[in-house]
């Protein structure tokens, strides 16, 4: 008995380091989820580089997702689509979930780069429960809800100083080419973006005729919004060459291309027009109007009346991906009160509605003095009603979605989080997708993008300088070398000078 007992005692003896072993097992087993994101592109205190921010009142989704779920998030950031797809070129298991834009995730679909959603998530999932039903239409009118979801959503238009710019000028895609704002304006420095302008501009008069035809009702939504898609998209040699010679005339009239830097130069008055993304636009008119200088700017933003670029970042979850995994965290994010997070930290505007989010832009926007009797401002004075319906519909339980403001107001921050839809300016209708190009034609654009950008040195021209070098050298070597010849190896093509 005592022997069994000395063995059981032993056993015993065993058992906190057997179990603190199968501890570091169960903990070693804990599911990764691998990130790869936009920079600054979601709420969190860690902005992916490893830097915490300085606001704690900031919710940490990430850290929060990780709580939950019991899981690590390896959380990565890109700053371009084509930095994202080159990564995932050389490294394709090295991801779950990435979020590119419009055109890219369509060329990741064409390439067979991603993995499909369960059906249970596209039926039954958060995200398909207060996605906004214009999303929804828009994925499945174009077969990609089996494989993106939705994330961040806007249009592309002007943000401009009303003090110095006649709006009028900016109800076409013209305005901009106007000298009178010479050395006032900003473009991208992004071909796609900044082609799609050259484009807008070359064919504003097909696109005003296909408005009017519209209008007498010889087309319907369809056929009009479809027409405008096809032209925004074109790609043959002479649209690109009109593209070029336009953008060239335009060139000089601008302060520049850029990026980021346009937001800020609209908020300290460098420039008076910026050709910007919806969600900077926001960022710029915020800022100005509560300048720390203590003399508040009011910008507004402008969609010229041709069409405009309706786009969104979206996620998709590469092949070899964790799909269960990624979708839980796309429904997490899809939750109304993380995309208000979300919205609050990033300034772009959620493909999610709901009525937390609806809620929310009430208090952003609306200027109601009485909570009860919406519609009347502090004198009471009607306000001018602005219909969300389009968006939010179906995602909550309210009966309407309605905001009231200024007609002041109408142009500024509500118009470019959720651009209008009624009768007299229906920007949802006018907006097109910018496709995925052929890499034929993505070359051809690109090529185009240089010779605007930095005018590089012809071919000839290249033949010259070689012709004329080679016989310099010829001369000085018959000197050096007494008048022996030596023949030099020819180079075996000509390199494009490198864009400034």
């Amino acid at each position: 008995m005592k022997r069994i007992l000395s063995v059981f005692a032993a056993l015993l003896l065993t058992l906190p380091p057997l179990l603190s072993f199968a501890g570091c097992a169960t903990q070693s087993k804990k599911q990764v989820l691998r990130v790869y994101n936009w920079e600054d592109y979601i709420s969190t205190s860690n902005s992916g580089d490893g830097e915490e921010t300085a606001d704690d009142s900031v919710p940490d989704l990430i850290a929060e997702f990780e709580k939950e779920y019991g899981v690590t998030v390896e959380y990565s950031t890109f700053g371009t689509n084509e930095n994202m797809y080159n990564e995932l070129k050389i490294n394709a298991a090295g991801y779950d979930l990435v979020c590119p834009s419009d055109y890219m995730i369509m060329k990741m679909i064409n390439e067979d780069m991603v993995e499909p959603f369960s059906e249970e998530f596209i039926q039954n999932g958060t995200y398909s429960t207060y996605a906004s039903p214009l999303i929804k239409e828009l994925f499945e009118e174009n077969g990609w809800t089996q494989y993106a979801a939705a994330y961040m959503w806007g249009t592309m238009g002007f943000v401009y100083n009303p003090a110095y710019v006649d709006a009028e000028d900016l109800s076409s895609w013209a305005g901009i080419w106007d000298s009178k704002y010479a050395k006032k304006s900003t473009i991208k420095d992004s071909v796609r973006d900044s082609y799609f302008l050259g484009v807008a501009y070359v064919y504003r008069e097909e696109l005003t005729d296909l408005a009017d035809q519209y209008s007498a009702g010889t087309l319907n939504s369809t056929e009009y919004k479809s027409a405008i898609e096809t032209i925004m998209n074109r790609t043959d040699a002479e649209t690109r060459n009109r593209v070029k010679d336009a953008l060239l005339e335009l060139k000089p009239n601008l302060y520049g291309f850029e990026v980021d830097s346009g937001k800020q130069d609209m908020i300290t008055g460098k420039i008076t027009i910026n050709f910007a993304w919806s969600g900077d636009a926001v960022y710029s008119m915020d800022e100005a109007e509560n300048s720390e200088s203590g003399n508040p700017v009011y910008l507004n933003y402008a969609i010229p009346k041709e069409c405009t670029n309706i786009w969104f970042d979206g996620w998709v979850m590469p092949k070899g991906a964790n799909t269960e995994l990624a979708e839980k965290f796309i429904d997490f994010l899809s939750r109304p009160e993380n995309a208000v997070a979300n919205m609050n930290y990033i300034g772009y505007t959620s493909a999610v509605g709901g009525d937390a989010v609806f809620d929310e832009m009430v208090d952003w926007y609306d200027e109601s003095a009485d909570p009860e009797n919406r519609g009347f401002d502090e004198d009471g004075n009607a306000l001018q009603k602005y219909d969300l319906n389009y968006f939010f519909q179906g995602t909550g339980d309210y009966d309407d979605y309605i905001i009231y403001v200024s007609e002041d107001n109408l142009n500024r921050q509500i118009y470019a989080q959720y651009p209008s839809a009624s009768e007299s300016d229906n920007v949802i209708l006018r907006s097109a997708i910018m496709k995925n190009f052929t890499n034929e034609e993505t070359a051809a654009v690109n090529e185009m993008w240089e010779e605007v950008k930095g005018l590089p040195i012809p071919v000839w021209a290249y033949i010259v300088i070689a012709v004329i070098a080679a016989g310099i050298l010829i001369i000085a070597l018959s000197y050096v070398y007494k008048g022996k010849r030596k023949s030099t190896k020819p180079k075996k093509g000509y390199h494009r000078v490198p864009t400034k």
